[in-house]
């Protein structure tokens, strides 16, 4: 793979070498593609079946389901991120590339988001649909989805990157990327709520956008330095 990398040239090529190969395996793996979207939607349709089929409680509580089904979602892929590549060696051939591990990390963390970030946006307004969330706050909570998910796997990378050298780092992970998750469900579920009642959400999604840029801007660059150390 290194070779290959290296063979590119340019960084952009790189980039795009290194997404496409992630692409690859992952729709090579589809059964591992799909445990992420099963275990959301699963997550979702259970909630009626455990507080009742009443449309008035399950239109209150479906912006807090939805997400935090999207969070649990979230970590439950993030181990697929990097721990084939350091079993294959290939996340040490990463680092030993002249092009910028941080970028190239980006690229990994682009492919990973689309493949379990990405399909939550279209299934989460049919899920919206079960839980009786109100069509108004259908369009809210799909831009919440598109700028949270994003942010769920670029923190999630920086704790993955840390644990990735370790047998039985899952409940490290959770420990490391779960408080820094809850700033995200939290806008994520009050600007979908607000929307339900008819008001104003343009602060909740400035600051997803806000977050978004900061980790955007800070993620592949911490991701770059843990996976050098784990690997070193």
């Amino acid at each position: 793979m290194n070779s290959e990398i290296d063979r590119s040239g340019s960084l952009s090529n790189a980039f795009y070498q290194v997404l496409k190969r992630d692409l690859t395996l992952a729709f090579r793996h589809r059964g591992e593609l799909a445990n992420p979207l099963l275990f959301f939607v699963i997550v979702v349709t259970l909630f009626p079946l455990g507080v009742g089929p009443s449309p008035t409680v399950l239109e209150t509580i479906a912006p807090g389901i939805i997400w935090v089904a999207a969070l649990l979602s979230a970590m439950l892929s993030l181990d697929s991120m990097f721990r084939s590549d350091y079993e294959d060696g290939s996340l040490e051939q990463i680092t030993l590339s002249h092009h910028p591990l941080s970028v190239l990390v980006l690229a990994k963390i682009l492919a990973h988001w689309l493949v379990t970030g990405l399909p939550l946006l279209f299934i989460a307004p049919l899920l919206g649909v079960l839980l009786y969330l109100p069509f108004e706050a259908m369009k809210t909570l799909v831009i919440t989805l598109a700028l949270g998910t994003p942010i769920l796997s670029l923190v999630g990378a920086i704790g993955m990157g840390l644990t990735v050298g370790l047998k039985r780092g899952g409940v490290l992970l959770s420990l490391l990327v779960l408080p820094l998750f809850i700033p995200v469900l939290i806008f994520g579920a009050l600007a979908v709520n607000e929307a339900a009642a008819g008001l104003p959400v343009d602060g909740y999604l400035y600051v997803m956008g806000a977050l978004l840029l900061f980790t955007l801007a800070l993620s592949p660059l911490a991701t770059a330095a843990s996976i050098r150390i784990s690997t070193s």
